[in-house]
């Protein structure tokens, strides 16, 4: 016989032993984490949205769980390499991203190359925000309405940073929505310089979260035009949302309501799979803790940082549902609007 299935049976249980003896020995998570330094990183850029709001919360992250807490921009891809970092690290617990939800899904979604980890293993902290997205124009642009801008019979172009980060998605569906004559520019750094280059002229519109736009639009950089959302922006509280204006088709809506599907996935923070439970169970307290303290929430509110806190579950059961529900023939077609049509190149 190959193998002494006695000898095989008594070194399994001697390793269970020495697993488990380590796992008694290991420190309670509150003493491990006061002994270790923690990462936040964030998926986007300094100085963007999920930036500000991770140096916003690191302080007191820092506090709860009484230990440093650095924060780390790694904003390629939209946050992807990021994710892939995380998913890959050591299952430690001390690293964990604040990143663009729709994109994490979408990208999974669609079966990318470059994607590197699995939504379904990870472990998700907490929704930190979740907010309507708009579109913008110059303020002297001639679209008063989302109906002017479909009616313009023009390419509208949109700026945006890469394929799959919510600027570009996001006009693409809004243009296969309604059939648009549109081009998605890549390349642009942050939404920040798309809003420039739409306050230049050189781009028509602007898809992009309402707390991004809201600053632009007090800047006189941009007007809003759509909310393309169920609830109205907090921000414009006047304008009604896209399905409240009525008269859309059955098509319309589906792609309509995808998207806002998508955008209502808001910005996520993510560990890697395989952290202890119990360290998961601690640092997702922590973020529950500071996300819905309510000084915390006034301090967010002060810098128009809003924090809509939603839990771990409702977080993963929304991202997973969005990634299994999709049937093959729409899946195709989603990947088709948003990776080529309206893309540099496309026919």
């Amino acid at each position: 016989m190959f193998f002494n299935f006695a000898r095989v049976a008594a070194l399994v249980a001697v390793g269970a032993s020495i697993a488990t003896a380590a796992r008694a020995q290991a420190p309670d998570p509150a003493t491990y984490y006061k002994t270790h330094t923690v990462r936040f990183i964030s998926g986007g850029g300094p100085g963007g949205g999920y930036d500000n709001y991770a140096r916003m919360l690191a302080p007191h992250l820092a506090t709860e769980l009484a230990t440093n807490v650095v924060v780390e921009n790694q904003p390629a891809a939209g946050g992807l390499v990021g994710l892939n970092r995380i998913y890959a690290n050591e299952p430690d617990g001390l690293q964990f991203i604040i990143m663009n939800g729709g994109g994490a899904v979408m990208s999974q979604l669609f079966d990318l190359q470059t994607v590197q980890y699995d939504l379904a293993k990870t472990n998700f902290l907490a929704t930190v925000s979740s907010s309507p997205w708009v579109v913008l124009v110059n303020t002297k642009s001639p679209y008063k309405s989302m109906s002017d801008l479909v009616k313009a019979g023009t390419m509208i172009r949109w700026p945006a940073t890469g394929p799959i980060d919510g600027l570009s998605d996001g006009a693409s569906m809004l243009c296969a929505a309604y059939q648009m004559q549109c081009r998605v520019v890549l390349g642009y750094k942050s939404s920040s310089e798309g809003a420039l280059a739409v306050e230049r002229g050189e781009m028509d519109a602007l898809y992009v979260s309402d707390t991004s736009a809201n600053n632009y639009i007090k800047n006189g950089e941009a007007r809003p035009i759509a909310v393309v959302s169920r609830e109205r922006s907090r921000f414009l509280p006047d304008m009604p949302t896209i399905f409240e204006q009525g008269g859309l088709t059955e098509a319309q809506k589906w792609w309509l309501e995808a998207r806002a599907d998508v955008d209502a996935l808001g910005r996520i923070i993510i560990a890697g799979p395989n952290v202890q439970a119990d360290r998961m169970a601690y640092l997702q307290a922590a973020v529950k803790k500071i996300t819905t303290d309510p000084v915390i929430r006034a301090e967010g509110d002060k810098l128009e940082r809003y924090l809509d806190f939603q839990g771990p579950e409702a977080t993963r059961n929304r991202a997973l549902g969005l990634i299994n529900g999709v049937t093959g023939e729409r899946k195709a077609m989603l990947k088709d609007v948003v990776m080529r049509k309206y893309l540099p190149g496309a026919n």
